[in-house]
């Protein structure tokens, strides 16, 4: 139980934040949902028009510097690349268009679960389904292949972009779009998202948390280990809502979410399948990213990407619920994983 331990900090220490985080102002069940701030992210830069989703989100850029600094203290930083990174990136735009779709990655699904949100249940029972599926193709063969060291510079480029970026928000806000009103209008106060941002991306680096992985780890080699993470946010945003009288159960009248079961189950099977193939969930991607893997990197900028394509094609679900253009972008994304598959497991036992 003792090499549990960081894990189920980690997870605490997540829930916690994401509580803290909604009470100074964040979205309500949307403490931490890292689709969401990547989002918001895209629409600050202007890279779709939704303008209720913009703002350039401190935490994204506090889990990546948290995580960087964790990884050169004990010297575990090292840029590394080269692992099939534009099908990566493709992998990542089906993970946030799936993402959207549900309206969260698995980090606010286990969130929206704590604050009494049963649609978020319908999700996870997807994202189990999708991470299955996914796992079939690794006992099958799939890989993305090894990659290899790089250049410092390579794996070093997000990280201090992102820094950057967060500067240049706060000496220079014009040169951004920031929403007025909905989601992207509710945050909170910049050093304290900055401050649990980087807090949780050094804990999630020591501890290697990642949503997939626990599942996937379970269901392959029967490890709980990462998984007790999983629950431990579960639990502890339960436990902060109660106290807090907070906690709504039920389907309906959920924040910044919709009661369309299928597609709930279908936007959450792409993102857990999607980061299996992809080695890991989109807040593990950031944790990479931090580390030096400029794969992951790719991977969080198709991330953007896919946030971007999701809002100016009209595939990301409201609170009304998904749109007949995201219904037609999920049999996409499935078939695009179901091609990534297949041609890697095939390509590996050439």
């Amino acid at each position: 139980m003792k090499k549990n331990l960081p894990v189920l900090l980690t997870g605490v220490i997540v829930g916690i934040a994401a509580l803290v985080l909604t009470a100074f102002g964040n979205p309500a069940n949307m403490g931490f949902c890292i689709a969401c701030f990547l989002r918001d992210i895209a629409g600050a830069l202007k890279l779709h028009s939704a303008g209720i989703v913009q703002y350039v989100r401190p935490e994204i850029v506090g889990i990546i510097a948290g995580a960087a600094g964790a990884a050169l203290i004990k010297k575990e930083w090292k840029a590394v690349g080269g692992s099939s990174p534009f099908t990566r990136f493709v992998l990542a735009i089906c993970v946030m268009i799936g993402a959207l779709v549900f309206l969260g990655c698995p980090l606010r699904m286990v969130i929206r679960i704590g604050g009494g949100d049963l649609n978020a249940i319908v999700g996870l029972v997807g994202f189990i389904a999708g991470i299955f599926v996914g796992t079939i193709a690794l006992k099958k063969g799939f890989s993305l292949k090894r990659n290899y060291a790089e250049p410092c510079i390579d794996g070093a480029w997000m990280p201090v972009l992102m820094v950057i970026l967060l500067v240049l928000a706060g000496l220079a806000p014009a040169l951004f779009a920031q929403s007025t009103e909905g989601p992207g209008s509710m945050h909170a106060p910049i050093i304290l998202a900055l401050a649990a941002g980087i807090v949780v991306g050094i804990l999630a680096q020591r501890s290697r948390f990642c949503m997939a992985g626990g599942i996937r780890d379970t269901i392959m080699f029967n490890q709980w280990g990462l998984t007790l993470g999983f629950v431990a946010v579960i639990v502890t945003v339960l436990i902060g809502n109660l106290i807090l009288g907070k906690f709504n159960l039920g389907f309906a009248d959920q924040p910044v979410a919709h009661n369309d079961g299928i597609m709930n189950f279908l936007g959450m099977g792409i993102v857990g399948w999607g980061s299996v193939l992809l080695g890991g969930c989109p807040l593990r991607q950031l944790i990479l990213t931090g580390e030096g893997n400029s794969d992951s990197a790719v991977t969080v900028t198709g991330f953007v990407f896919g946030a971007a394509l999701a809002h100016n094609f009209g595939t990301a679900s409201s609170a009304k619920g998904p749109g007949a253009n995201g219904v037609v972008a999920v049999i996409a994304c499935y078939v695009v994983l179901l091609i990534v598959t297949l041609a890697n497991v095939k390509a590996n036992k050439e």
